[in-house]
């Protein structure tokens, strides 16, 4: 219990030691609230600009259960990494924790799978502004090393993903956001189209809502098809908290449930 408390609360750490290496602080001119990347699974059609550093991070639990056998899925710290190297292009690093555990009627397994999924190393970039109807428009674009995860998560090949991420503001308090692209990944050589949709609702000035439909379709297997849907709480324009849940539509997963936060910091 005490290891799994451990990865819990290191995400704290990385924005206490973020904080005093970068030394970042608020910024006189007002730049807007923070936009990220979580709780969805599409990505926002921005980057975070020049000169910012934004840490997205949280913990999710994930549960799938066929003939009598359920297998679980904790990951303890989700942390993505955002920083603007110019006021267009950002880079990313995120690494996740996971621990796996299997039940056989009700019963639980020794063995337990645990460590880091690969490393996401990334880039995105800002392609078009909204105008005249046609949607805010961004590049993103990652790569997962072999090398960088744990024994019991380490994929036989590396992984690569990019899409397209687009969105149009469809009044002062809603917006419609989705993604398209491919990745390569999973053991396997296949590529497999993937898609996002999400439409988000500011519920008052603090507290937004969100529902989204996402999935893949690989080229020689079946389509898998999700939903999920949440709130999230701007408790000031530099943090953001949030919490959803959502399933499959398609076999692959009964109940996913997670919460986060996101902070961003502004060089001085």
């Amino acid at each position: 219990m005490s290891m799994q408390l451990t990865k819990k609360y290191a995400l704290f750490s990385i924005v206490l030691i973020g904080s005093k290496l970068f030394t970042f602080a608020q910024e006189t001119d007002d730049i807007g609230a923070i936009v990220t990347d979580r709780p969805d699974a599409t990505e926002a059609s921005s980057t975070v600009g020049k000169g910012t550093l934004q840490l997205e991070t949280g913990g999710l639990y994930e549960s799938f259960e066929e003939n009598n056998i359920k297998s679980e899925t904790y990951t303890y710290n989700t942390t993505l990494v955002r920083y603007g190297i110019l006021d267009n292009i950002e880079l990313r690093l995120g690494w996740n924790f996971v621990e796996g555990v299997t039940k056989v009627n009700g019963n639980r397994l020794d063995d337990v799978t645990s460590g880091l999924s690969p490393l996401l190393i990334g880039v995105k970039i800002d392609v078009a502004e909204e105008k005249n109807g046609m949607p805010e428009i961004a590049f993103v674009g990652h790569v997962f090393p072999v090398f960088s995860a744990s024994a019991d998560y380490r994929p036989e090949t590396t992984g690569i993903d990019f899409r397209f991420s687009l969105s149009h503001t469809l009044s002062e308090k809603s917006s419609l956001g989705y993604n398209i692209g491919a990745q390569w990944g999973n053991d396997s050589p296949e590529a497999a189209a993937i898609y996002t949709v999400a439409y988000g609702y500011s519920i008052s000035d603090k507290f937004g809502f969100y529902i989204e439909l996402y999935g893949d379709l690989p080229e020689d297997n079946s389509a898998n098809h999700y939903w999920d849907a949440g709130f999230t709480y701007l408790a000031s324009k530099d943090l953001q908290f949030d919490i959803y849940t959502g399933t499959s539509i398609t076999d692959g997963q009964d109940l996913l449930f997670a919460l986060g936060l996101s902070y961003r910091m502004r060089k001085k």
